[in-house]
């Protein structure tokens, strides 16, 4: 814990303060120090304290005073306080001072030795009230979370087998219409819808197998050098045909020179495809894209903007999360599951890249922008 741990110290006679604190003083503790029963209360507003060290004598409020005042304040009431006096007091005095709220009394001249034995003691419960309370925190902290996961798993699992059983469908359909008219005029027309969904539920299961291996470390990058512009170009021929069933626009920008980097390309056109797919499904028909790679000495830039939904500052750091999808853009996800931009962020930064997105709001667009090292620790 970088935290220190606070006690109050309360003494009419700087003198007194002054040797109560070379007493005490270490490293992760924080002496607060008050010359009377009213300052003591204003520090307190302020400040929480693992013990009071009160001295009973002292002018305006006194110790038994102050106490009392401590024990009728929530804030302050659970607070451990040992007086500290100057005289010997009869036992109905010690019982005031218990009734008042102490757990201790230290006669002066004080022994340094029980001094420090007995302020340890309160500096360890308090130190163990504290890790108690941050346990408790990250245990709600982490039940919030599984409860958001589980919550997301439900989702995914709903989705995942209205993906699957709508492509399924076709197929048994298809299949079906094939068996009572092999030689139909529509056989090709049935064959090619079929072989597509059969393309759509391949790609699911390859994202899900990607995703998998991934999270169980079991994904291995095939680094090599390569021109990235060839990634690019591969990546366009992927994502072509929703680009131009949508009538979207795409502008290129490549460098004239080789884009040359060390990495695994087929993960690298991956990422890309998926980028170009994604701004496709959210941009509204006879949109404009934009991709531009940027070359450096040390790097690479691969920035694809789109005039499409746009993202809010909450959806923009959804977008990268598992199984997420922005409320309000399902209508436009064409059978997505949510894993693609997540399963591009976990492979830039395989690649020891990063990726980005801005947006100025919805309806405005977004820029998603991977920035990647020419070359890096192949160890």
């Amino acid at each position: 814990m970088t935290t220190p741990v606070k006690f109050l110290l309360v003494d009419d006679l700087a003198e007194n303060l002054l040797s109560l604190e070379a007493l005490l003083r270490r490293d992760d503790l924080e002496l607060l120090k008050a010359r009377s029963g009213d300052e003591a209360l204003e520090l307190l507003l302020h400040h929480d304290v693992a013990l009071a060290l009160i001295d009973v004598q002292m002018p305006g409020l006194n110790g038994f005073e102050l106490a009392e005042l401590m024990r009728g304040n929530e804030r302050t009431r659970r607070i451990p306080i040992i007086f500290v006096t100057a005289g010997s007091h009869s036992s109905e005095r010690r019982f005031q001072g218990y009734e008042a709220g102490a757990v201790d009394f230290i006669q002066k001249p004080i022994e340094p030795d029980i001094l420090r034995s007995k302020a340890e003691v309160f500096f360890e419960i308090y130190r163990q009230r504290q890790l108690i309370a941050e346990q408790r925190d990250a245990l709600q902290a982490l039940t919030e979370e599984l409860k958001i996961a589980d919550r997301r798993k439900d989702e995914f699992l709903a989705v995942l087998a209205h993906e699957l059983r709508n492509p399924l469908a076709a197929l048994q359909g298809g299949m079906k219409l094939l068996l009572r008219k092999p030689d139909g005029p529509d056989a090709p027309t049935i064959a090619d819808l079929m072989r597509y969904q059969m393309s759509h539920i391949v790609h699911l299961v390859d994202d899900l197998l990607d995703i998998s291996r991934i999270t169980k470390g079991k994904i291995t990058l095939r680094r090599a050098r390569f021109d990235l512009r060839d990634a690019v170009n591969a990546a366009i021929e992927m994502t072509r045909p929703i680009i131009d069933s949508k009538g979207h626009v795409l502008t290129v920008n490549l460098p004239d020179r080789p884009a040359e980097l060390v990495a695994d390309q087929v993960r690298i056109t991956q990422c890309i495809a998926n980028l170009l797919n994604n701004s496709a499904k959210y941009t509204p028909d006879s949109g404009h894209i934009d991709l531009t790679v940027t070359v450096s000495e040390q790097r690479l830039q691969i920035t694809v903007v789109d005039n499409g939904l746009g993202l809010t500052p909450e959806s923009s750091s959804a977008v990268f999360r598992m199984f997420e999808q922005v409320e309000g853009h399902l209508i436009h996800a064409r059978g997505g599951l949510g894993i693609g931009l997540a399963l591009v962020k976990q492979l830039v930064e395989l690649h020891d890249g990063r990726i980005t997105v801005d947006s100025e709001g919805p309806s405005r667009g977004c820029t998603f922008t991977i920035t990647l090292p020419r070359t890096f620790d192949e160890s």
